[in-house]
């Protein structure tokens, strides 16, 4: 069951719910809260490798950078998402969660009839601006307010409590978006041994 208006205001009342700046009251719907577009993105461009390289495998294409490009925009100003295009931005507000209470996020219902989508998930615990992956799924253009409510959270109650920093994760306390690591993942890690057997590469 999602947490409805009268108990996220007394989470945030309570300070266990921490959401800075937090602008206005009716940014608290009656199952959600509304959320703004930060100023910091990174912009999906076409790079100069065959591919986007997401594997330990095939070491050469491993920069993931020269498929981003960094830009910033000050409140009130516009972003374009292209059509299918990616784009990796954050939330204006700085969020700490509750450690037994786990964030749903979704594109606000007038951006997603725009085909704007974005779906995510926020850990019990996470402390940081939240990361969004919003792609433009629409055959036009869409030009956004940065500052604008444009996504939203809906909490969701879990039995015990979790401690968010008991282990090592890659995305922690951040305050502006980063383009997605794969170089200390163990999965991949281990997943590259299997191929270097299978392959008889050294």
């Amino acid at each position: 069951m999602y947490l409805t208006k009268k108990k996220i205001i007394r989470l945030i009342e309570k300070k266990r719910l921490y959401v800075r700046p937090l602008l206005e009251n009716s940014q608290i719907n009656e199952v959600s809260l509304d959320l703004r577009l930060g100023t910091d993105f990174f912009v999906s461009v076409q790079g100069r490798d065959a591919y986007i390289n997401a594997s330990h495998n095939h070491s050469e294409y491993g920069d993931i950078d020269i498929f981003f490009q960094e830009t910033r925009r000050r409140i009130g100003e516009t972003f374009i998402v292209y059509p299918q295009q990616t784009v990796l931005a954050s939330s204006l507000e700085y969020i700490k969660m509750p450690n037994d209470v786990l964030g749903i996020i979704s594109v606000r219902s007038t951006y997603s009839r725009l085909g704007l989508s974005l779906t995510s998930i926020v850990q019990p615990g996470y402390t940081g601006c939240l990361s969004l992956e919003l792609t433009n799924n629409n055959k036009n253009p869409i030009n956004l307010t940065v500052g604008s409510c444009l996504f939203q959270i809906r909490f969701s109650q879990i039995s015990g409590s979790q401690n968010y920093f008991s282990r090592e994760r890659k995305y922690i306390c951040q305050v502006r978006p980063f383009v997605p690591s794969f170089t200390n993942d163990s999965e991949l890690a281990q997943l590259n041994n299997l191929w270097k057997v299978e392959n008889k590469k050294k």
